[in-house]
């Protein structure tokens, strides 16, 4: 069963990554202020960003993977700038 990675664009501009199983109820949920606690206090202004994958655990460890990313990093992902990911990627090293 497909599941989703995706970021959203909140009102205050920072991004919220987060995964599913099913994206368009899982969307509906965090525009109407059902989505989770972050996302009631700061509403998502747009999706920005979404990858699938065959299954929610792999997804889920994709979310994961990115929260811990710098915004740099998150940003360079959602605009699609790969170089810049490397090259932030490479500067912790």
């Amino acid at each position: 069963m497909p599941a989703w990675f995706y970021i959203l664009r909140l009102t205050s501009r920072n991004l919220y990554p987060g995964s599913t199983r099913n994206k368009v109820r899982r969307y509906r949920e965090h525009f109407k202020g059902r989505g989770g606690r972050t996302t009631r206090i700061d509403p998502p202004e747009s999706v920005v960003y979404e990858e699938e994958y065959p299954t929610y655990r792999l997804a889920r460890i994709r979310e994961l993977q990115v929260k811990r990313w710098s915004r740099s990093k998150k940003e360079a992902l959602v605009s699609g700038d790969l170089n810049r990911l490397r090259e932030l990627a490479k500067s912790r090293d």
